[in-house]
């Protein structure tokens, strides 16, 4: 976004974070104007959604800006991180020779297309072991980022279209930019809020009146998934954590 602040025009940036709710409704957690999308701007905005009462958080996915992924560390420290298989998609890409980025992409989205963990892992290996001798570059990319990219797979597998990529918060962003653009230059940011913050409560409203975005069915399959995987003493704290 552009906005006038102290006689001139400078660029912002609008973070927006969503997510699931127990009953299986997407909402919207919060946004924060921001200079740029520092790692101080996103520890900020996620330690003030967790003073807020932000908790019980399973699963953050996003794409790798290292500030982003800091601060998720440091405020939701429970929470597993997913990174995104779209933006991953392009960074792998700026790694791998134009003219074999077409065989390797599709070996790529075949890992997404196995039916269970373990078919995922080994078609992933399958990746792995085609772009060992002729892509090292891709191989180290794929390798160092095994962990993130598959962390979808600790899920019951009925989640997984929901959470391997951050492609519901593009569409978002797009509505967002849609309705920005015609502005052009905001007078202060508190304009911003007010134009964004409206977008946002529009899509809020939407959300809760529409179809959840995960049945209760594989929701409750998730928490027989998180005890099966937890200690008795944490199993309580669990269940209130999903619960809340």
């Amino acid at each position: 976004m552009k906005v006038r602040e102290g006689g001139r025009v400078i660029n912002a940036v609008v973070l927006v974070a969503t997510g699931v709710n127990a009953d299986g409704r997407r909402e919207v957690l919060g946004l924060r104007v921001a200079t740029s999308e520092t790692g101080a701007a996103w520890n900020s905005f996620f330690a003030d959604l967790v003073a807020r009462g932000l908790a019980g958080v399973r699963l953050v996915t996003s794409d790798a800006h290292q500030g982003l992924v800091e601060a998720i560390a440091a405020n939701l420290p429970g929470a597993v991180w997913q990174r995104c298989r779209t933006h991953y998609a392009a960074n792998l890409m700026s790694v791998t020779p134009k003219s074999m980025w077409p065989a390797v992409k599709a070996m790529l989205h075949s890992v997404y297309d196995q039916p269970d963990a373990e078919a995922v892992n080994a078609q992933f290996d399958r990746l792995l072991d085609y772009v060992d001798q002729k892509l090292p570059a891709a191989f180290e990319h794929l390798d160092n980022a095994r962990a993130d990219i598959l962390a979808f797979t600790g899920f019951p597998e009925g989640l997984w279209q929901q959470i391997w990529s951050n492609n519901p918060n593009e569409r978002l962003n797009r509505e967002i930019r849609r309705r920005t653009d015609s502005v052009g230059i905001f007078p202060n940011r508190d304009a911003i809020i007010r134009l964004v913050g409206a977008v946002l409560a529009e899509q809020t409203d939407e959300w809760a009146e529409g179809r959840r975005y995960l049945g209760l069915d594989i929701l409750a399959k998730s928490r027989l998934t998180l005890i099966a995987d937890t200690s008795p003493e944490e199993v309580t704290d669990s269940i209130l954590e999903l619960s809340a």
